[in-house]
């Protein structure tokens, strides 16, 4: 099983070298770049994007994914900035969001990575059907822009009632989209029903994951242990999977927490 984290933990600095080889030091064989313009400027592809690269080209370490916009500003929300939304029922809202997408996943042309990993929905978003036909509407759009980059969508479970496990494998079965995976959020999980319940649901569409911990109450991305999630039974649940996914840490930021130093004790500890 790969050990990988998410550039989330440093979301919201501008990504640069130093801190994905402290990554590597850490112990990470594997990295998602969380795609949040004041992180990575993923529209600047002549020089954050190129810098990025080289890094990636001369390293060795290879990018296991990418996660979707969540907002299209350099501010993550913050000046009022609409989110990033495929399951909108506004078609030109829609198709924006779409646009933007886009721009991240062309980051494969200069650094090829296997998963977009894609949110249907915003956090709390209630179900309508119409919301889960445009979402699907759009993940078909996706995955087509995707295919000849060498991209999969993987769709992630999050906390609305688009994204339980039984609404992710209706929309991969009912849409037969055979290339679409799952990412599987641990922390998510746990707050929406339990670890072992949705594992057991998408275990066989599971390419990637999010590993962070929580009180069950907020998805606060909390370091493993911190919260309420039984690890043990977690990362033998991870090992039985069909398709070896990386064990991805998706982890917050923590004034109590020097990042760098803690990450090798943490892979440690949950791959003993």
């Amino acid at each position: 099983m790969q050990n990988a984290v998410s550039t989330y933990l440093f979301v919201k600095e501008r990504l640069h070298p130093g801190i994905l080889d402290g990554l590597v030091r850490s112990g990470v064989q594997a990295i998602e770049i969380f795609a949040a313009r004041q992180h990575l400027d993923y529209a600047n592809r002549k020089a954050h994007v190129k810098e990025i690269a080289e890094w990636f080209r001369s390293s060795g370490i290879p990018l296991n994914s990418v996660h979707s916009p969540l907002y299209a500003d350099y501010e993550w929300g913050r000046a009022g900035a609409p989110p990033v939304n495929i399951a909108s029922t506004d078609r030109a809202g829609r198709v924006e969001a779409m646009d933007e997408i886009k721009r991240a996943l062309e980051i494969a042309e200069q650094i090829p990575f296997r998963f977009l990993v894609q949110h249907l929905g915003t956090p709390n978003e209630d179900f309508s059907e119409k919301k889960f036909e445009a979402a699907m509407t759009s993940i078909e759009h996706l995955r087509a822009f995707a295919k000849p980059l060498g991209v999969r969508i993987l769709l992630e479970n999050i906390p609305n009632e688009l994204s339980t496990p039984d609404k992710l494998v209706e929309m991969i079965h009912g849409a037969h989209f055979d290339d679409v995976g799952v990412c599987f959020d641990f922390g998510h999980a746990h707050i929406m029903s339990s670890v072992s319940e949705a594992f057991e649901i998408l275990r066989n569409h599971i390419r990637s994951t999010h590993v962070h911990d929580n009180d069950k109450l907020k998805d606060s991305h909390l370091w493993p242990g911190q919260g309420t999630i039984d690890w043990k039974q977690a990362m033998e649940l991870l090992r039985s999977a069909p398709q070896t996914p990386p064990m991805l840490l998706e982890l917050g930021e923590d004034e109590k927490v020097n990042p760098l130093e803690s990450l090798g004790a943490t892979l440690e500890k949950l791959t003993a």
